[in-house]
């Protein structure tokens, strides 16, 4: 069964180019050069319910953009995107109760609050039932040892544990669909190896469809069934 389906999938972004000096800046009020960058071009592809697939390419190749299209933070230029019969940024918040995403360079969760506070605000905020979060945190905390950190504010932890708080936070809800953006980047073996290890559990677990851009080949074998390769925003390899 067909969770996402992208069909020529195109994202511009619009940037004007000035001259130097003070010269450059007059004239690039009254006329500036518009330059007309595509980030995704005539992008399609389709992806199962349950798969773990693997996005890779360049830095600058589109990967995040389009991950930001199908989780609804930026409209497309022109295509059509469906994530589980939901159109993303027309529907965002629908959207929003059906994914989970890790984005490996921000986090999610509260930076001064600690992070069983966060924990407790995202339940709320996802509506999960008391014993369904009493039962996903006791398995984030013996995969993960959130024991020994629970009570720190955010941003005291290491980024060992950020990251392993923010997966954590991202599975909460028990999402139909995962993106995960560079999750294991800047962490050491043993941190990466213990998340790789839990983002397949929870896809055995919950049946979670997975979307993973990384620049770590280890990450594509050990967890993907299946890779989309992207350059210079279009899809040069399937399979």
């Amino acid at each position: 069964m067909e969770i996402i389906k992208v069909e020529n999938l195109t994202k511009n972004f619009v940037t004007y180019e000035k001259e130097p000096g003070l010269k450059g800046i007059l004239k690039s009020f009254l006329n500036a050069k518009k330059i007309i960058k595509s980030a995704v071009s005539n992008v399609s592809f389709s992806v199962s319910e349950g798969d773990i697939i693997g996005y890779i390419g360049p830095n600058g190749a589109g990967k995040s953009t389009t991950i930001k299209v199908l989780t609804g933070i930026l409209t497309p230029t022109s295509g059509n995107v469906l994530v589980d019969g939901v159109v993303p940024f027309k529907k965002r918040m629908v959207n929003a109760q059906k994914i989970g995403v890790v984005f490996g360079q921000r986090t999610q969760l509260w930076w001064d609050l600690p992070l069983n506070e966060s924990f407790t605000v995202l339940k709320e905020i996802y509506q999960i039932k008391d014993e369904e979060f009493m039962e996903r945190m006791e398995y984030f905390n013996r995969i993960f040892g959130m024991k020994d950190f629970l009570k720190q504010p955010v941003r005291q932890l290491s980024l060992g544990q950020r990251m392993k708080a923010d997966i954590a936070a991202s599975f909460l809800h028990n999402p139909k669909i995962v993106f995960l953006d560079e999750p294991t980047i800047g962490l050491d073996v043993v941190a990466k190896e213990n998340i790789r290890k839990t983002i397949k559990e929870l896809n055995q677990k919950y049946h979670t469809t997975v979307i993973l851009t990384t620049h770590d080949l280890s990450d594509i074998e050990e967890l993907c069934n299946r890779i989309l390769m992207i350059d210079k925003g279009k899809i040069i390899y399937d399979g």
